[in-house]
């Protein structure tokens, strides 16, 4: 029977593509790739007898039809798609439509633009006494966002936010996140993170739209906001010497 395999294609650089996810796109049979998120290069690892559809342009009846014609007998279906699926990737509709048809499918998870973005700046997003929470959200857009999880609510906890497809809107942003954050709260804007390519915008809340402004920047950014990164902390617990746990006895 023929098999989907829903694949996180990274934030970008080729290299950050896992050991399984490579595997599965040089022997897929059929190849439905996001063209307008996923680096282009991962195509270079499509066997030649490939079939590869840009799903760029499609609509979600388009990319079925697509599954729904190749599945025939023992064909590898790689759906690609940017970062890992499991955040903003719409592969439910997807998913739950291969369980209606009876069709095999596996998730193969990819690393997100926030671990990258943490990666590339060099910053922990965790930091002892001061943010043991990480937030993953966007802006109300042409996808709606429930009002408990409006921006001006989260915010109220203070904690280290990644906000997603959110940067056209960098005003709204901003005006949301200052009625819990003060306006001095450290913010940096990672533009195309891990590619060549790449712009870091560091600012603070009270000067970051502006910047970005500057910068011409309209997507394809994620803006990341807390007291994490000003990198004032209390050291782990976790190495301290007067810290005992299970595999560690005082010293």
């Amino acid at each position: 029977m023929a098999k989907v395999y829903f694949i996180g294609a990274g934030p970008g650089d080729i290299e950050l593509l896992t050991i399984k996810a490579s595997k599965i796109i040089k022997i897929a049979d059929i190849v439905i790739y996001a063209g307008s998120l996923v680096n282009k290069n991962i195509l270079k690892l499509v066997k030649k007898s490939a079939c590869i559809y840009d799903s760029s342009g499609m609509t979600l009846d388009e990319v079925l039809d697509i599954i729904r014609k190749e599945k025939v007998a023992d064909k590898i279906i790689a759906r690609i798609h940017s970062g890992d699926p499991s955040l903003y990737g719409s592969i439910q509709e997807q998913m739950d439509w291969c369980e209606k048809q009876k069709i095999e499918y596996e998730v193969i998870p990819g690393i997100s633009s926030y671990q990258a973005a943490a990666a590339s700046i060099k910053q922990e997003f965790t930091l002892p006494g001061v943010s043991q929470t990480v937030i993953l959200t966007r802006i109300s857009g042409r996808t709606q966002v429930p009002a408990k999880e409006d921006l001006a609510v989260l915010a109220k906890s203070k904690s280290t936010m990644a906000i997603f497809l959110s940067i056209s809107m960098i005003d709204q942003v901003v005006e949301k996140l200052t009625k819990s954050y003060p306006v001095d709260t450290a913010v940096v804007v990672i533009e195309r993170v891990s590619y060549p390519d790449e712009r870091i915008i560091k600012g603070t809340l009270k000067n970051i739209a502006k910047k970005v402004k500057e910068a011409k920047i309209k997507r394809q950014a994620l803006i990341i906001v807390g007291d994490v990164l000003r990198k004032k902390y209390q050291k782990s617990k976790l190495y301290d010497k007067d810290f005992e746990h299970g595999f560690r006895k005082k010293q």
